[in-house]
């Protein structure tokens, strides 16, 4: 497929993206090969679920201990405890919708919606992308929140890029889903949340990451609202100098996340976790 049919594969071309890609697989490589990876990798994943699910949670607004996370049941409380909840479930979502998600990514966005509001909105606003006159809010962007008419355009041309298939690395297709996720605002809550949950799919089905060992979300927290922010910003200007450096962004956020799921193999193998 030439990079002319393969507008994914095209920003693989960027200055500066072969250099993030090649890090982040050098870092994924890294952690796979650890030797607690080999013997308990389900503690992994699991441990990068949870903290993946409460970085997310915090760059939505909900900045709780790990700890915290750890200890609560109750989520269903008004604030802070219902997005701690939705990132949670979204998380736990995900991984239940690889294949729907190569044969259609719209139907899982949709799913992600209805599990991430979990009853907390009208019946008639969840599932489903804004209707005119509807409004988002996302904390990482003010960007002028695209209407209706083009979320539907631009959310049916990203879900046939991705069903098309392209030759882009993983790197390239997470950070687009995210930040078209991000920039469109397609539903009327939990965006942010979503487009985090969207960006793991496509490191876990890509095969990139197929354990879900390298928590994005928590390198995006780490990095911070301000970082993350500007670097959408580039994403949503569409320069190529913008867009390569989004990518870069969330590669480093990869890596970062690389980094925790290291700390914690280190944990278990001390005998520490």
């Amino acid at each position: 497929m030439s990079t002319s049919a393969d507008p994914l594969a095209a920003l693989a071309t960027l200055p500066g993206v072969a250099d993030s890609v090649d890090s982040v697989r050098k870092a994924v490589d890294r952690i796979y090969g650890h030797r607690v990876m080999r013997r308990r990798s389900n503690e992994i994943t699991s441990e990068a679920a949870l903290r993946g699910a409460r970085a997310s949670a915090a760059l939505y607004g909900a900045d709780w201990a790990l700890e915290e996370v750890r200890r609560r049941s109750d989520f269903s409380g008004e604030g802070e405890p219902r997005t701690v909840g939705a990132a949670l479930r979204l998380t736990a979502e995900a991984g239940q919708l690889l294949s729907v998600w190569r044969q259609s990514p719209l139907r899982v966005l949709a799913r992600l919606h209805l599990v991430a509001a979990g009853g907390e909105r009208p019946d008639e606003a969840v599932g489903r992308p804004r209707l005119a006159g509807e409004t988002a809010e996302e904390p990482l962007t003010s960007a002028p929140l695209p209407d209706a008419a083009e979320v539907a355009g631009r959310l049916e041309g990203l879900a046939g890029l991705l069903i098309a298939g392209s030759e882009a690395p993983a790197l390239v297709t997470a950070a687009v889903v995210h930040g078209e996720l991000l920039a469109l605002r397609p539903f009327g809550s939990h965006n942010g949340l979503i487009a985090r949950a969207a960006e793991r799919i496509v490191l876990v089905g890509s095969g990139l990451d197929p354990k879900s060992v390298c928590p994005a979300e928590v390198g995006h927290a780490e990095l911070g609202p301000a970082a993350c922010a500007e670097a959408l910003d580039g994403y949503v200007s569409g320069t190529a100098e913008g867009v390569a450096a989004w990518i870069a962004h969330c590669g480093r956020a990869v890596e970062l996340g690389v980094r925790e799921s290291t700390a914690v193999c280190e944990a278990l193998q001390r005998g520490a976790a």
